[in-house]
């Protein structure tokens, strides 16, 4: 088994196997795009966008399981790939990765980062974020997200940003990717306008 761990979404972390039944990390010597590109195709997570050495994840736990991984970027699994189980690595050297299906926010132009114009990091690009399905749900979910406490008003800009996306949250989810969301479809987005939020700025 595979899985990513101490990011902020499941296709963002630090890489951790599974082998005979406890889990360990992958040392970030020779870790490359092609290990990621296998990595985050396994776990169905789309294509690597970033990779991180140095325990950017944090440190994790358990043996350090692969070290010197060298994947073309056509296997299947990460297993297949060669590498060594010898190794002189500690945990201060776990690989990570950023895969495309990872979601991450921001809001820009204002006074803090608890004020702005809605953005989502997604597939590589920034994209606004449509006003069509924005109500109190959606920006409660973001501030909260955010660490920004809860949403005080909303904001219009104007699409200047390539890609768009929609969200529709029918209930207080962890993440804006947890509730239903839309990514450059047209029909919910026309006419619309880029959504912005102020949130009160308190932890909850």
């Amino acid at each position: 088994a595979l899985r990513l761990a101490g990011g902020r979404s499941r296709c963002e972390g630090r890489v951790e196997m599974e082998q005979g039944g406890s889990w360990g990390t992958v040392c970030d010597d020779a870790w490359d795009m092609a290990d990621a590109e296998v990595t985050c195709r396994q776990l169905r997570c789309g294509r690597a966008v970033r990779i991180h050495a140095g325990a950017a994840f944090g440190q994790g736990g358990g043996p350090i399981l692969r070290d010197e991984v060298g994947c073309q970027g056509h296997e299947e699994h990460l297993w297949e790939c060669p590498a060594t189980t010898e190794h002189d690595c500690s945990h201060k050297e776990d690989a990570g990765v950023v895969c495309s299906e990872h979601q991450e926010w921001r809001l820009s132009g204002g006074r803090d980062g608890c004020a702005g114009r809605v953005e989502v990091f997604f597939r590589g690009t920034w994209s606004t974020v449509c006003d069509s399905t924005w109500y109190d749900m959606e920006a409660k979910v973001l501030c909260r997200t955010l660490g920004c406490g809860d949403p005080l008003r909303k904001l219009f800009f104007h699409h200047t940003l390539p890609s768009r996306m929609v969200y529709e949250c029918e209930s207080l989810q962890p993440s804006l990717a947890h509730c239903r969301w839309a990514y450059n479809k047209s029909a919910p987005c026309h006419q619309s306008r880029a959504v912005g939020v102020v949130c009160n700025g308190m932890e909850p």
